[in-house]
């Protein structure tokens, strides 16, 4: 069996080589999820430029406008990941919002809005999940009344991503109260600046504000600014949620990750030897690093899906529930490579690397439970994929 790229691949390669030889000192080194630096947006800038990030978005809406090839996509990855270079922004507006525009947004939706999210000029947050409307997301009941050619939304969101730095905000909201619960539902878009909007910050156990909620009183929203048409937000959001789930399951970032915890090990000693040759860790490690490898072939497979036109089936609805764990054991791992340093958290000056890996292994935590818990993708996977009956539901007294 021949596993070589082959000729024009390793030609291509060598490009991207090329590429981070000669412009990688102009990479961020720190980077987040909120709103992007100058020096991100600029990096983003040229990464598109070059083809390295937005490749196969069209041209017209700010993308590269290369053909789909997945062996570039994956070499791409693999040297992005070797030199421990930022591959872009990575944001809801990008993972999420830009893929389903390009899927069921309107020509003029897509002009006004792609290039702009890809180039950190808008950056957006997502409007889902309510106090009682979490796991039954259909269930909402933000509500909106009409009002001549405008929306008036009132409800409340929770767990809302970015939403103090967020310029706009993509929201399911119930326009149709005579319809059954998951027909009732549209797709929203809307500034964040709209008055009767209202940000609460809420802490994790990460002593940080990742999450907000949002209240809405009385918020005007033209009608014009709806995706796909009212009724059809349940469709929508289910589009949006694939982006989603597979964003939360990047097999690229777990591969930086992986590299990054071999490193901590190669300079991490323990009785005097080097960890990487410790067989108990070496061993956590070696496990976790094949798993990394079926996680990034696995997505390989997604990727042919999707250009051939084909369902993935199960093989799609697994990629989030793998991605969270796999994220949350790498992290567990670098903590305890860490020995004693490992529990510090806070302003402590002994910290590695700002505390990046305490406040990981904090966050992936939480995010087996956000984006749809691990428990709730399992029932995904048996029912939707396995074909298993659904769980009973309980009778009502």
């Amino acid at each position: 069996m021949d596993l070589a790229y082959g000729p024009e691949y390793e030609a291509f390669r060598e490009e991207v080589r090329g590429f981070i030889s000669t412009h990688g000192d102009k990479a961020p080194q720190r980077f987040g999820v909120a709103r992007p630096s100058d020096e991100l947006i600029a990096w983003q800038k040229l990464l598109i430029e070059h083809g390295l990030t937005a490749r196969t978005i069209p041209k017209q809406y700010g993308g590269y406008g290369a053909e789909p090839d997945i062996l570039k996509s994956r070499i791409i990855a693999e040297e992005f990941t070797k030199a421990g270079l930022p591959s872009g922004i990575a944001n809801q507006g990008i993972s999420m919002f830009v893929p389903t525009l390009l899927e069921l947004g309107t020509e003029a939706q897509k002009q006004e809005w792609i290039s702009r999210t890809l180039h950190g000029e808008v950056i957006w947050c997502q409007g889902y999940s309510e106090p009682g409307s979490g796991s039954d997301l259909a269930s909402l009941q933000t509500k909106a009344t009409e009002d001549g050619d405008d929306f008036i939304i009132n409800g409340q969101k929770i767990w809302t991503s970015t939403a103090a730095s967020a310029d706009w905000i993509f929201c399911l909201v119930r326009t149709e109260p005579d319809k059954p619960k998951h027909a009732g539902i549209s797709y929203l878009i809307f500034s964040m600046k709209t008055p009767g909007i209202e940000v609460r910050p809420l802490k994790t156990m990460t002593g940080h504000a990742e999450f907000n909620e949002v209240f809405f009183t009385d918020v005007r929203v033209p009608k014009s600014q709806i995706v796909a048409g009212r009724g059809q937000g349940w469709f929508v959001a289910n589009a949006t949620l694939k982006h989603e789930r597979g964003m939360l399951g990047d097999p690229n970032q777990a591969g930086t990750r992986l590299k990054q915890i071999i490193d901590l090990m190669h300079e991490e000693m323990l009785d005097g030897e080097r960890l990487i040759d410790n067989p108990l860790f070496r061993d956590r490690l070696t496990q976790l690093q094949s798993r990394v490898l079926a996680m990034q072939f696995h997505g390989l497979r997604l990727l042919t899906a999707s250009l051939k036109g084909e369902d993935p089936g199960i093989a799609r609805l697994i990629v989030k529930l793998q991605g969270c764990e796999i994220n949350h054991q790498l992290a567990a791992l670098a903590i305890d490579a860490l020995g004693e340093i490992g529990v510090l958290y806070g302003d402590s000056p002994h910290l590695r690397a700002h505390g990046s890996w305490q406040h990981r292994y904090m966050f992936d935590l939480g995010l087996i439970i956000g984006g749809g818990t691990a428990q709730i993708q399992k029932n995904i996977i048996a029912e939707r994929g396995l074909g298993m009956p659904r769980e009973p539901k309980v009778a009502k007294a």
